[in-house]
């Protein structure tokens, strides 16, 4: 009886057991946020290729993840799982890949701030797909991306800001700007800049593509 009853409890303890953080790195370099949605602060720049822990992800493709000992949100389409034996991205695969999910009853109005200028249709970043682009077939020269702009350029855009716009998604190089989106001509400059998400963005402006996030 005592070993049925052992049996039965560490049976118990296993079915019980939450599910097992996932290890994973970024695709490109990437905001630590300090909540799920694009108007949350900014806690650290984690660098392409970083390593993180995800603890788990939102139902808006956000997730929980530890970097080097900060704790915050990072955007899914950008983290790659590299535990399986075909690494794949987490965006939209969290279920399969028994990362827990949970649905955010309340994230400081991040999500509606996102969709709030352009609507759903329009509030995203990111042309071509999340994925595509978190999986390198958009991004470098290919996306339309250039040598950094001089620092001229950097210092008319900070010196100038402009109101920003909120979209869905994360600033990184290679993310198209919406056509909706007003940009802004810099003088003497071969781009043009916009303010998304509270930061800087260099674009080009015949692709409408990041070349460059000022930080």
């Amino acid at each position: 009886m005592l070993k049925k009853l052992t049996l039965a409890t560490a049976l118990t303890a296993v079915s019980a057991a939450p599910l097992m953080a996932l290890e994973a790195q970024t695709t490109t370099e990437l905001n630590l946020r300090s909540g799920p949605g694009p108007k949350a602060d900014i806690v650290a720049v984690m660098p392409q290729d970083a390593a993180v822990t995800v603890d788990s992800c939102t139902t808006t493709d956000w997730c929980k993840v530890s970097f080097e000992g900060n704790e915050g949100w990072a955007y899914s389409p950008y983290l790659l799982n590299t535990t399986m034996p075909e690494p794949k991205v987490i965006y939209q695969n969290a279920e399969q890949m028994e990362v827990k999910v949970v649905k955010e009853e309340d994230n400081n109005g991040a999500d509606a701030a996102a969709g709030a200028t352009f609507g759903a249709a329009a509030a995203s970043l990111l042309v071509g797909g999340p994925a595509a682009i978190a999986a390198g077939a958009i991004l470098g020269a290919g996306a339309g991306a250039a040598a950094a702009p001089t620092e001229e350029t950097v210092t008319y855009i900070t010196q100038n800001p402009v109101e920003p716009v909120y979209l869905n998604g994360e600033v990184v190089v290679g993310a198209g700007i919406p056509d909706g989106v007003e940009t802004y001509t810099v003088p003497d400059s071969e781009y043009a800049y916009v303010y998304v998400n509270d930061e800087p963005v260099v674009i080009n402006p015949e692709t409408r593509r990041i070349v460059y996030v000022v930080r």
